[in-house]
């Protein structure tokens, strides 16, 4: 699928995914990228390094600001979302007005609009949620692929994403503010393991999703994991003063899990692979179930592959670039 001649709108286009797929998408001819996010800042800080770009100031929760924007696009990424989980526990409506109702409102209008294919970003958070963060965005999912149960000139398609390194609220940047400051690096738990994704490895998803999805799949790329502790540690070899023991444990925030799901056992029946995709398939298609693992298999941040050496996270840390855009 080309992207030249194509308009293409980012929902929450001032964000790390935005800035980073923005960038990539520019390079490939497209005839209008237009960045819709609330923010008039971001808008302005990202015009001053892209002027070629559309700028829309709106919220996914407004339907006919969305209609507005929406006029002769073809492909939609919807990255816009209350992602926090901290404050998406504070205040869970509003994460429901903006990542359920929002991502309702951005389905209907793209139909209405006569895009041609809808990618929407998930989290790991989705998969078994227990915070509402993770519950509003397993919503989103269940809304944005079910979609195309319909016949529709529209393709609809989610991606699932583990952290992704350096992105706008990740553990990253966090603590290479601390160790810049002198800080300790605050450890929730020793053991934690996360997923470890960069954000080309992100756009390489949307991209993967949107050349390969038929309608209302989940794409899942496979990506390595790390203990949070020896992502501290790394960085604090990386870019501090070496001084390994200047961690502080603050413990486990409520709604975080000790290991993070991206294919529970379920989806992993239904689920096609590579060798870097998943590519799970709406229950409401006929698929060939997939027995090349163990009923109850999990595909999670605990059984992928583990990054434990300092050489290792070290060139993991490196591919994520500068991070200015993203703190």
């Amino acid at each position: 699928m080309s992207i030249k001649n194509k308009t293409i709108l980012v929902t929450g286009g001032t964000g790390s995914f935005g800035h980073k797929v923005s960038s990539f998408l520019e390079k490939h001819d497209p005839k209008k990228i237009i960045i819709y996010s609330r923010d008039e800042k971001k808008q302005y800080e990202m015009e001053k390094d892209h002027p070629g770009y559309h700028y829309v100031i709106g919220d996914v929760r407004d339907k006919d600001r969305l209609r507005y924007a929406m006029r002769g696009v073809d492909f939609v990424f919807h990255a816009a979302a209350l992602k926090q989980v901290p404050s998406c526990e504070l205040y869970p409506f509003e994460a429901v007005k903006t990542n359920i109702i929002g991502s309702q409102n951005l389905c209907q209008v793209a139909i209405e609009s006569g895009v041609e294919a809808v990618v929407a970003l998930s989290t790991d958070k989705a998969v078994k949620p227990i915070n509402a963060m993770g519950i509003s965005k397993s919503m989103m999912e269940k809304i944005v692929c079910s979609q195309n149960q319909h016949e529709l000139p529209t393709r609809f398609a989610c991606v699932r994403y583990g952290n992704v390194m350096g992105s706008r609220g990740s553990v990253i940047p966090l603590f290479r503010r601390l160790i810049e400051q002198g800080r300790p690096l605050t450890i929730t738990a020793p053991d934690m393991t996360r997923f470890m994704m960069s954000l080309d490895d992100s756009v390489e998803l949307v991209m993967h999703a949107l050349t390969q999805a038929k309608g209302g799949e989940v794409f899942v790329k496979k990506a390595p994991a790390t203990r949070v502790i020896d992502l501290a540690k790394a960085m604090l070899r990386k870019y501090g003063d070496g001084d390994l023991d200047r961690v502080e444990l603050v413990g486990i925030r409520p709604g975080e899990k000790m290991d993070e799901v991206l294919v529970n056992e379920y989806e992993i029946r239904r689920a096609d692979e590579s060798a870097s995709f998943f590519m799970i398939h709406p229950e409401y298609v006929d698929f060939q179930e997939n027995k090349a693992y163990p009923l109850g298999y999990e595909y999670t941040s605990a059984n992928t592959t583990l990054l434990t050496e300092y050489e290792d996270i070290s060139a993991l840390l490196d591919k994520i670039g500068e991070l200015k855009l993203y703190e």
